[in-house]
């Protein structure tokens, strides 16, 4: 059982590496044909995004495979992204964004792979196939006032603290990046529990990016965060199928 897992793992693996090769090889063409864009597509002159090329591989490859909700080998993909993520916003200077992936979201992963690792054991032994399950109605309101609270929390130290501007200034970067963490901390924590709510969030998630990313005017992580929508839901489908299967 073992052996069939991490042989999935690595084939996600290699799919993802296959994704963000082919993303490149499109974005260097693009900047040989269009030689003012050299630089802003492929910063390759940033540590940074340098950083950022292996978090976005383990990434993909941490989310392809745990669409199979037996397979919790994804998450030493996961673990591996939040480390590597957490030494990119360390060279970008967001210690906040530091502090969360080594703090919250290493943890969340640690305990999401233990606990599915349980499960899948336990499965295995009763044979007994998985079936992906709703949050409870309480707990989806409890979790929608929880990212209002975190994100209206965000909005505030950003503007008092990280940026020190008006209250009325850069207001949608600031509810986008406030939306980011709330929705990627709600996802992570729901995962634990493999309920399929947590696919909502992560799609929230992207979709925040993408707009902050817009408004921001980074091409490159628009197109990142086009790939992590996709991703994203193409993996809450695949658990949205398995619970129609069982009913």
């Amino acid at each position: 059982m073992k052996q069939t897992l991490w042989q999935a793992f690595g084939k996600q693996l290699l799919i993802s590496l296959g994704i963000y090769t082919a993303l490149f090889l499109i974005l260097f063409i693009i900047e040989w044909f269009v030689p003012s864009l050299c630089g802003i597509l492929l910063q390759w002159h940033d540590p940074a995004f340098v950083v950022g090329i292996p978090a976005s591989v383990a990434g993909t490859a941490y989310v392809l495979t745990i669409r199979d909700p037996k397979n919790y080998t994804g998450f030493y993909g996961g673990i591996l992204m939040a480390l590597l993520l957490s030494v990119q916003f360390y060279l970008q200077g967001n210690l906040d964004l530091f502090f969360l992936q080594l703090l919250v979201f290493v943890p969340f992963l640690l305990s999401s792979l233990l606990r599915w690792r349980k499960l899948a054991l336990q499965s295995q032994s009763a044979d007994q196939p998985f079936v992906p399950e709703w949050l409870p109605r309480h707990l989806q309101w409890l979790s929608l006032l929880i990212l209002l609270v975190v994100v209206i929390a965000d909005y505030a130290l950003a503007t008092l603290v990280i940026q020190r501007d008006a209250w009325n200034e850069n207001i949608l970067i600031k509810l986008m990046g406030g939306l980011m963490i709330a929705s990627s901390t709600l996802a992570n924590f729901i995962l634990i529990y493999q309920k399929i709510d947590a696919w909502i969030w992560w799609a929230l998630y992207a979709q925040a990016g993408i707009v902050l990313y817009v408004l921001i005017g980074n091409i490159f992580s628009v197109v990142l965060f086009v790939v992590f929508l996709a991703i994203n839901g193409s993996a809450g489908l695949a658990w949205l199928k398995l619970r129609k299967q069982a009913t």
